[in-house]
């Protein structure tokens, strides 16, 4: 797989050596085992993938290059480039301007813009709306669009299944950019309809099984429908696909939900003629990372530390599938680590920052598990695992762990 030019700034020198040593060791990435820290009176599992993915790689890589080959130049993002702060922050010192929010709403207005600017597509991508109002001012898109080629993937195969005439529910947080982005894409080739969680699946299953009355359809889906949207003609043949950080196995579920809903209306020997296989649209690093959070866990452990920008679909999703084991903490990096005794972290599902005290157990060793999302540098892990073992006196160094790997 290629490799890309990322800023040495977010790089780890640990976390690069462990991470070249682990693939050398295990080229077919079965190995899901995570890999031991020991510090002494502190040790960490770290998750055997973890990190910025080839999407955010690539995004980044071309950020980068059109800041240097472009001086003096306005240089604007449609919105934040990858959700994590440190990265976004960066961009913004070095002078890119973010067009809009993330949930598109306009901080500075299209029609400032002129043709000789420069704006840069997202790794999430953006709606067909969008695109052809920024080509209308005459901008230049396809040099600058950073758009994850997995996401690109799953348009791809939206539009393969809506020329077999296929309805398109997309697994996804509605107000998620990629979402907007995919909806927008698939909706251009075949009714669309989004599906947030098992809970809107089981709804949507019993409009399709006609325990529901399609009368109420509309309501419970507005703003999650494509326009002309008919119920009645437009559920008889679907095919899911997925915003692309979504947990794997909530959009195998939906999957299998709605199939057995089809099964139920039309029998399994047709299914084939109802019911289209999208399973080659889950991305690989949210697959691979989510899987690596697994294997984690099978580690006995006292807490877990996730790393990631509080905004990231993907790092929500593996806090949650530790949360379920033991007591873990949702941090943007160590800056977020107050003290020994004090941690500033994040309830993805309140939505809200929570401050703890006494989170670091007193009994030694300690054992911590520890990953981060795709859109978060290693150098951010790294911060977390220094300060955490900084608050034990006799802890090896850093540099004598990077000794072993080298």
């Amino acid at each position: 797989m290629k490799s890309f030019d990322v800023p040495v700034i977010y790089r780890s020198p640990l976390i690069s050596a462990i991470k070249q040593k682990r693939k050398l060791e295990d080229r077919m990435k079965k190995d899901f085992t995570p890999t031991l820290l020991d510090f002494g009176p502190i040790r960490f599992h770290m998750a055997r993938h973890f990190g910025f993915c080839y999407g955010v790689e690539h995004a980044i890589e071309i950020a980068f290059r059109t800041i240097e080959e472009n001086p003096g130049k306005r240089i604007f993002l449609l919105s934040e480039m990858i959700h994590n702060p440190f990265v976004n922050d960066d961009l913004q010192e070095r002078g890119v301007r973010f067009l809009m929010d993330t949930k598109g709403n306009s901080v500075i207005p299209f029609s400032d813009l002129n043709a000789e600017d420069i704006v840069l597509i997202p790794a999430f991508g953006t709606t067909l709306d969008i695109e052809e109002r920024l080509k209308n001012i005459g901008l230049t898109l396809e040099k600058y669009d950073t758009t994850c080629p997995f996401v690109e993937k799953v348009w791809n195969r939206s539009e393969q299944i809506a020329k077999k005439g296929f309805t398109v529910v997309v697994h996804g947080k509605p107000s998620h950019e990629e979402t907007r982005a995919t909806f927008s894409h698939s909706a251009a080739h075949t009714p669309t309809i989004v599906v947030n969680d098992m809970a809107e699946t089981e709804i949507l299953a019993a409009y399709i099984n006609g325990k529901s009355a399609l009368d109420g359809f509309h309501d419970r889906f507005r703003g999650r429908i494509s326009p002309g949207f008919d119920p009645s003609q437009h559920l008889d043949r679907i095919g899911v696909v997925n915003q692309t950080t979504m947990l794997a196995s909530d959009t195998q579920a939906i999957a299998d939900r709605l199939k057995q809903a089809m099964e139920l209306k039309y029998g399994r020997s047709s299914i084939s003629a109802h019911f289209a296989d999208t399973r080659d649209t889950l991305c690989y690093a949210t697959l691979d990372n989510q899987t690596a959070v697994q294997g984690l866990l099978e580690e006995q452990a006292d807490l877990a530390f996730v790393v990631g920008g509080r905004n990231s679909s993907n790092t929500s999703h593996l806090v949650e599938l530790c949360e379920q084991h033991l007591p873990t903490y949702f941090v943007r990096s160590a800056e977020d680590i107050l003290s020994e005794n004090e941690i500033l972290h994040f309830d993805w599902i309140a939505k809200k920052e929570h401050i703890s005290t006494k989170y670091l157990p007193a009994a030694k060793p300690t054992t911590v598990l520890i990953t981060s999302g795709a859109s978060c540098p290693d150098a951010l892990v790294e911060g977390v695992i220094r300060k955490l073992s900084s608050y034990y006196a006799d802890a090896a160094t850093m540099e004598s762990i990077l000794s072993l790997w080298a």
